[in-house]
Parts: structure tokens; C-alpha cells; sequence
């Protein structure tokens, strides 16, 4: 693995393969770039896979007060730059699919694809009186018991009964674990990120792909309001957040798909690709 720093900011990543083609895949909250790991022997015989560790997660530091989403998104810019990568297609799950929307919108130069993970689920949509009332008691949980309530979390929204045993106990040891600086601000911000992706949704001027997994279902409606056709949305079936986990050689043909559409983008939009 390789360092790079920004005003003090470690940040690890890891380079795989080569090809005209760099695939960086981003993970989501609490867990690290060793959740890629199927996806990285699978795909860097053919692209050059990046991964990374966002700031105060795996081995990059928690030496930062700011922890707002947009900050990941920036640091993901600097990777891109710092790299001087070219042909990016940003592969993010979860809460790293909005910080690669961040990232793509703000810095689109380099970025010819954008696929998201189990995220965008309900874009654009606020959350319910109801759950408002849940989200106020996670954020009051986190300050007084930050593990014992994100794993009550990570239990009650991202895992099922269903899901098995040896994923479950990695994950809870993952959230458990997890920086509580970090955790306490980008979990609370990430409650309204509705704001964000009704803003930014219709600016991405790529198409949007998603490889969503069905226990929980996914809002096409809200999707189709914000992005109009200009999406394609894969369903996995599955009993958890994470299907790079659950059921990677699925998620990995569904990428593949994706990644064999963006290419062929490419190759019939001439000046498409950012060589």
C-alpha cells in the first residue's frame, strides 16, 4: 500500500493492475478498502483498480476536526489529481456513492462513469416525521454509547436476520470500531443528505449506474424524478448492505455490465474519453 498527504492528511491507498481504464472504488462508512478485495482480483487483470481508505477509517489518520461528507469528496479529488489519473470510473458504496457524485460534480475533467452501490435508495427524499424521531435518538445514542449504538444500527438497517453469521460478526466488529469524531458528524449530516442529491443528481452530467440490493427496495420514482432516463439500476438479490461481502462474484458480473456500458459510451461519443 502507498501514502499520499494533504496539509497533514494521510491517505492510504492501493494500486492494482494497469489499463486505459482506472476503476477507483470508494467504501462506505466505518469499513475500510479491504472490502474490495474480491473485486480487486477480479478486475486488475483488465483496469487499474484503485482503492483507498477515507480519511479516519482503515490505516489513513484521524487527525481531522472537519469531518463533513463534502471534505471525503474533496480528498477524493486529490487522490485523482495527486495521481494524475485519467479515464476514472468512480465505484462507490453506500455513503461513497454520494461522496463520488460530490467528487464527479465538482471535478467531472477526468470522470467518464459513476456507479453506486446499495446506495441512492430513496434520493432526493427527506426522511419521515417518523424516522426523524429514530435519527434524533441515533444521534443523541452516538454521543453517550457510540458502539453499542452503531451497532444497533448496523443490525436494525443494514443487516437482517437473514444475513450470515461471519459477515454479521465483521461488520458489528467493523461499526463497533469505528472513530467516534468521525462517526458522530458524517452520520448525523448524513440523516439530510436528501439536500445534497436533490441538488447534485440533476447536475451529473453522466448517466447514473446502480447495482442495488433488494432487502431493501430501491425508490424509482424519486430516482426517475431526478435524473429523468438517464439511469440504470441493477437488482441484486441479497440480505444485507453489502453484497462485496455477501455475494461478490454477483456483484462483480453486475459491475462488469456496467463498466462494459460506460466503455462502450466511450468508444461511440467521440471526445468521451479523457486520456
Amino acid at each position: 500500500m502507498s501514502e499520499i498527504n494533504e496539509n497533514g492528511m494521510t491517505l492510504n491507498y492501493e494500486v492494482s493492475g494497469k489499463g486505459p481504464i482506472t476503476l477507483v472504488f470508494v467504501h462506505g462508512s466505518y469499513i475500510d478498502q479491504t472490502y474490495w478485495k474480491k473485486q480487486v482480483s477480479d478486475f486488475k487483470d483488465h483496469y487499474q483498480v484503485i482503492t483507498l481508505d477515507l480519511p479516519g477509517h482503515g490505516k489513513s489518520r484521524q487527525n481531522r476536526k472537519d469531518w463533513e461528507i463534502q471534505r471525503f469528496a474533496d480528498d477524493l479529488i486529490f487522490l485523482i489529481k495527486k495521481l494524475e489519473l485519467r479515464n476514472v470510473i468512480l465505484i462507490g458504496h453506500s455513503i461513497a456513492g454520494n461522496i463520488c457524485l460530490m467528487a464527479a460534480v465538482k471535478y467531472p475533467d477526468p470522470i467518464v462513469g459513476l456507479i453506486g452501490i446499495d446506495t441512492f435508495k430513496n434520493a432526493g427524499i427527506p426522511i419521515t416525521a417518523e424516522f426523524k424521531q429514530q435519527t434524533e435518538g441515533i444521534k443523541k445514542g452516538l454521543l453517550s454509547d457510540f458502539a453499542d449504538t452503531n451497532e444497533k444500527y448496523a443490525r436494525t438497517a443494514l443487516l437482517t436476520p437473514s444475513t450470515p453469521n461471519h459477515l454479521v460478526k465483521k461488520v458489528i466488529k467493523d461499526y463497533r470500531n469505528a472513530y467516534p469524531p468521525m462517526g458522530i458528524q458524517t452520520t448525523a449530516e448524513f440523516f439530510e443528505i436528501d439536500k445534497m442529491e436533490k441538488e447534485l443528481l440533476p447536475r451529473l452530467s453522466l448517466k447514473l449506474y446502480l447495482i442495488n440490493v433488494n432487502y431493501i427496495p430501491t425508490n424509482e420514482a424519486a430516482l426517475m424524478q431526478l435524473k429523468g432516463k438517464d439511469y440504470q439500476l441493477n437488482i441484486l438479490n441479497g440480505t444485507s448492505h453489502f453484497p462485496m461481502l455477501e455475494h461478490p462474484d454477483e456483484l462483480n458480473i453486475a459491475l462488469q455490465l456496467d463498466i462494459s456500458r460506460i466503455e462502450n459510451d466511450i468508444q461511440s461519443t467521440p471526445g468521451t474519453a479523457k486520456g
